[in-house]
């Protein structure tokens, strides 16, 4: 059994990958916590709250977190993409909880469930990183309790957002540097390259919505996600992106990783919120006395049949 905490900002993929977690019988939902991100705090907690309502799910306790970056304003939000209310203007399509959000906040409900924890808990953050950089940085005895830090975000052949830049790693970069670069809680980032590559098409969304009334309510939230990335791509598809994510926490080894040094650029130029890897070899970076960086665990490659084709039995059968 998985113990999981989801930290997210619902959006579209997060509402795949939070289903997903749900309709895993191996994975022990903790909690999800919200932040910031695809749309406003306010939006992406109500998302949250509706999208465990649909799962059948509202004994999993929802805490509201950061609702700005950790130090500078953002100047934009991810409406372009997922539409004004984060799920392509159908979130009113999803049940009204009967639950609100528990009394603590993110930060605060996290550390309560680590330090009661048994075992260390899996915590797949899906959003901007900034409740997870609180987190470590407020509670560093409880470092030893996270198992892993399953991370959606970055991009090593380009953004997403910027011409180099993320959107997760983008909206807080000195958040995302914290929790990249000067922490050592062990990690896996899955980046936009290796999402990209796992995208999915108007075939697999319409054995989605045949497979049952969960499937075909994920797939109503989709229209401004795909018309988005149909543009991107040439043709009718999507990026699941956070699902991939919660798929690695789920199957631990489903995507194969390559170790490389990191930095997080936090400047204030054009490379602001690049996630940076150093692909060079060991001994090339070591004879030009480079400064080591943080060693990442990056997910670059996998089955993307196989990764598929996981995502659509499950998600066929919540």
């Amino acid at each position: 059994m998985t113990s999981l905490i989801i930290d997210t900002d619902p959006g579209v993929d997060d509402a795949f990958a939070i289903a997903l977690a749900c309709a895993s019988p191996e994975v022990d939902l903790l909690a999800v916590t919200t932040v910031f991100g695809n749309v406003p705090l306010e939006s992406t907690t109500r998302n949250a709250l509706r999208l465990l309502a649909l799962c059948g799910r509202e004994d999993v306790p929802v805490a509201r977190g950061a609702a700005r970056p950790l130090v500078y304003p953002r100047v934009q939000e991810a409406e372009y993409a997922h539409g004004s209310d984060g799920l392509s203007g159908r979130a009113h399509t999803l049940p009204d909880p009967s639950r609100d959000v528990v009394g603590l906040d993110a930060v605060a409900l996290m550390a309560q469930i680590l330090r009661d924890a048994a075992a260390p808990v899996t915590i797949v953050p899906i959003g901007p990183l900034t409740n997870i950089a609180l987190l470590l940085a407020a509670h560093p005895s409880l470092h030893a309790k996270i198992e892993r830090l399953v991370i959606m975000g970055g991009g090593l052949s380009g953004g997403n957002t910027t011409a180099t830049a993320e959107f997760n790693l983008w909206s807080d970069p000195e958040a995302a540097h914290r929790v990249l670069v000067e922490e050592r809680v062990p990690t896996v980032l899955v980046p936009i390259d290796l999402t990209f590559a796992c995208r999915v098409d108007r075939a697999w969304l319409s054995r989605l919505v045949a497979a049952g009334p969960l499937g075909a309510t994920l797939a109503g939230l989709t229209d401004d996600y795909v018309a988005h990335y149909t543009k991107f791509f040439g043709y009718e598809c999507t990026i699941l992106h956070d699902a991939i994510a919660v798929a690695e926490a789920i199957r631990p080894g489903l995507l194969r990783t390559k170790t490389y040094p990191v930095e997080v650029d936090s400047t204030f130029g054009p490379g602001r919120g690049t996630l940076i890897a150093d692909r060079r070899e060991p001994d090339i970076i070591a004879t030009f006395g480079a400064k080591q960086a943080r060693a990442l665990d990056i997910a670059l490659e996998t089955d993307v049949d196989e990764v598929r084709a996981f995502l659509l039995e499950r998600l066929a059968t919540g």
